[in-house]
């Protein structure tokens, strides 16, 4: 996706996506980060956005995934919690439309790109400080969101907890995805033995941000099994999770944790 400053157009863009991506006969369906707002500016953003029962883009998304009988990750929302803070949450929801699984970005993206670009998260988002594993049809689902990526730790505690499959959706900024994607995402699967799914926005946003793009799937060898490119649209892939178990007998790094000091 390319997300933009117009909630109801971005509703409309991946709500096309989610359909086309069902029609293609995806049983697990993702988007990114930052899925119905791409905004900047804090007074734009709190102008816009809603409380979790409130929120238009969620109840859209949750009468979607009922009318198509799919499992959708939402990779986030901005959803308002407080009058000067929000969380960036991602929602799992299951085929008859409920939430079953939400989880709120636990490290805040605070930096000072060479590019000049700068980036505060901290002092709009409020930071989560729960994992979240998911119970779905394929087995745990682990959650996370973009910045999470850069912290080996998180990951490593959903796969020892039980998770096959973890969703990455993200809004990397063009300079570091080129440096870190695609190496970054293949290192996580290799470390955890699990697939991971990385939807991700892409392109020049209307807020004058620029998105890296390459939505990837990577299996738990850390193959690239698909990659979106820079192009909005739909990437899929066919996984099979025998591969899971297969990757984690080969490599069993999970179990043998050893104490130091």
């Amino acid at each position: 996706m390319t997300s933009g400053s117009d909630m109801a157009v971005n509703i409309e863009a991946a709500s096309s996506l989610i359909r086309e991506a069902a029609a293609s006969g995806a049983d697990f369906i993702a988007t990114p980060e930052v899925t119905h707002l791409m905004v900047l500016k804090t007074e734009e953003l709190f102008s816009k956005i809603f409380p979790q029962d409130e929120d238009p883009g969620l109840k859209a998304f949750q009468a979607l995934a009922a009318e198509l009988g799919k499992w959708l990750l939402i990779g986030s929302l901005a959803i308002r919690i407080a009058k000067d803070k929000a969380a960036n949450r991602s929602f799992l929801l299951g085929p008859d439309g409920s939430v079953k699984a939400t989880y709120d970005k636990i490290h805040m993206f605070d930096v000072d790109l060479p590019s000049g670009e700068s980036y505060r998260e901290s002092a709009t988002y409020q930071a989560g400080d729960k994992l979240a594993l998911a119970q779905t049809p394929w087995g745990p689902m682990g959650l996370s969101i973009c910045y999470d990526l850069r912290f080996p730790h998180l990951y490593r505690a959903l796969a020892q907890k039980g998770a096959g499959v973890i969703t990455i959706p993200a809004a990397f900024t063009q300079q570091t995805g080129e440096a870190h994607w695609h190496v970054l995402q293949r290192t996580r699967a290799i470390e955890t033995g699990c697939f991971i799914i990385a939807p991700a926005q892409t392109g020049s946003h209307d807020c004058g941000r620029k998105t890296y793009g390459h939505s990837l799937i990577v299996s738990p060898w850390g193959e690239v099994l698909a990659d979106g490119g820079t192009a909005v649209g739909v990437v899929s892939a066919e996984i099979d999770l025998e591969a899971v178990e297969a990757a984690r007998a080969q490599i069993p790094s999970l179990s043998v944790d050893r104490p130091w000091s």
